[in-house]
């Protein structure tokens, strides 16, 4: 990498944007955020000070007030961003408040700034095209959780700078996330498309009657999620055959063909499937149990994060 990126922005302080200050400060990065309310700008270093001490306790990171102390929150978006090398817009996902947020930061930043949105659909083409300097808008859009779970997906606007994605990479790649970069646009860029075409799936076998809902999420749980959570699907397939991936094709090609077949015209989820699977999930976890849920959620990703960590090897694909 060419350049160094030490003075980061983060604006929109919430569960992704507090997640990506983590995944920058952890790496050495000095750390400005910025939320457009108060009260969010008041709580999210108690949110981030919580997550890091769990992260240590599960040997994930260390040297706790370090990290901490490279952290700052800002008062006005044009503190946050003047003088970052790189600035992670996270706010709502809505084109006309990613528009406004924008705008403001293309007037902000300098010149040779980079700004990566974490859009999880929207492309940067919807909301960059009037922005001041809209070729150094990217998409780089993570997984959520960002700090647990490394994925970002870089996706370039029709006029986003050419050397950014590669530069982007590399720095990516620096602070411990795993990015991949799509060559253009795509509707859902690649990770919402893999997960959509599996929830329609899973929302279509239950409105049919075949699964419930719980049984659907122990399919994957306990049986493609075991594979899926250090393998991807070429390789899955690669490695379920003797003769790897063609023979696989050759045997399995025509069952997901006509598979595929089944669902040429998908429905969407209407009301009344939506409720019933609401209904399932509410007996089984009420809602005012979500959010410890959602703590139990980040400690087991912390769990497979340290066990991963721990027994990583050489991967010759990956050099």
């Amino acid at each position: 990498m060419n350049r160094r990126f030490e003075r980061v922005a983060v604006v929109g302080a919430g569960l992704v944007g507090a997640g990506w200050a983590i995944v920058f400060a952890r790496a050495g990065q000095s750390v400005s955020i910025y939320d457009a309310q108060p009260a969010i700008r008041a709580s999210v270093m108690d949110w981030i000070r919580d997550s890091l001490n769990e992260m240590e306790r599960c040997g994930l990171t260390r040297d706790v007030p370090s990290i901490l102390a490279r952290i700052t929150v800002s008062d006005s978006l044009e503190d946050a961003v003047a003088e970052a090398d790189y600035v992670q817009e996270s706010v709502f996902e809505r084109v006309d408040v990613k528009h406004r947020i924008s705008l403001a930061i293309g007037a902000a930043i300098r010149a040779d700034a980079i700004v990566g949105s974490s859009s999880s659909g929207i492309p940067a083409s919807e909301f960059t095209g009037d922005v001041q300097r809209r070729e150094r808008f990217i998409i780089a859009h993570p997984v959520n959780p960002p700090h647990l779970i490394p994925l970002v997906e870089l996706v370039p606007s029709p006029w986003t700078d050419p050397s950014i994605a590669p530069l982007l990479r590399d720095f990516m790649e620096s602070v411990g996330q795993k990015p991949i970069v799509l060559s253009r646009e795509i509707n859902g860029f690649v990770l919402n498309r893999l997960q959509g075409a599996l929830l329609n799936e899973a929302w279509a076998l239950f409105d049919a009657g075949v699964a419930s809902a719980a049984d659907i999420d122990r399919t994957v749980s306990e049986g493609l999620g075991m594979r899926w959570s250090f393998m991807g699907p070429f390789e899955t397939i690669d490695l379920n055959a003797p003769g790897g991936v063609a023979d696989y094709a050759e045997r399995l090609g025509p069952l997901y063909h006509s598979i595929a077949m089944d669902r040429r015209h998908p429905a969407q989820w209407h009301p009344d499937l939506i409720e019933r699977v609401a209904a399932e999930r509410r007996q089984a976890l009420p809602l005012e149990d979500l959010a410890s849920r959602c703590d139990w959620r980040d400690k087991m990703l912390m769990m497979l994060a340290a066990h991963r960590t721990m027994n990583q090897s050489d991967d010759s694909e990956d050099a």
